[in-house]
């Protein structure tokens, strides 16, 4: 074997281990929060040493970073795909909804914890983890502001409560009774007063 080969062939081992321990990571924040989750505790579910895991991941910090923005970045591309098969402005708002309900309240969905938690992060980390969200809020900024809304009523404000719904209904949500599309129907009609 060639060392190119050998370097490629090494590479794709190292990235493919990255994804592994990635994937551990992010089911362990999604179980035990950022504070309960330690590189020790990576690093022991991944099978990799103390120091190797470091070769991999440079911090916790820019480990949980990189993980809730691959979060958002995901629901961003399912969103806006949802969103363009739409002209109606209500319907691309419900389209929007359900596919962020149907992200969040999947069956072992990483992508709710990882987007809402906040509370527990070093002020720094939590500085880099709201620009990234303010800029997800970017796909509901433009949807909301296309709405035919009464001009009393203040988008900034409707764009907040909106959001605090969709992300809360994992709180309150149980399978069975209606599917997270229906959910989101109803809670667009409910802000679109009908």
């Amino acid at each position: 074997m060639t060392k190119a080969a050998q370097s490629s062939c090494s590479n794709d081992e190292g990235s493919s281990r990255r994804r592994q321990i990635l994937e551990i990571a992010a089911q362990l924040f999604a179980r035990k929060g950022y504070r309960g989750t330690s590189m020790r505790d990576i690093g022991e579910q991944a099978g990799v040493l103390g120091g190797s895991l470091y070769h991999h991941i440079k911090s916790k910090d820019a480990l949980f970073v990189e993980l809730h923005n691959a979060a958002l970045d995901n629901a961003a591309d399912q969103i806006h795909q949802a969103v363009q098969r739409h002209d109606d402005p209500w319907a691309r708002l419900e389209a929007a909804c359900s596919t962020l309900l149907d992200i969040q309240l999947a069956p072992g969905s990483l992508t709710a914890p990882m987007m809402n938690d906040f509370r527990e992060v070093p002020d720094e980390v939590r500085a880099q983890l709201i620009a990234r969200r303010d800029q997800f809020e970017e796909l509901f900024r433009t949807l909301v502001a296309d709405l035919p809304l009464s001009a009393h009523i203040d988008r900034s404000i409707y764009r907040n409560l909106l959001l605090s719904q969709l992300n809360a209904t994992g709180d309150w949500y149980r399978d069975g009774r209606l599917t997270p599309a229906q959910v989101a129907a109803q809670i667009v009609a409910i802000f679109r007063h009908e």
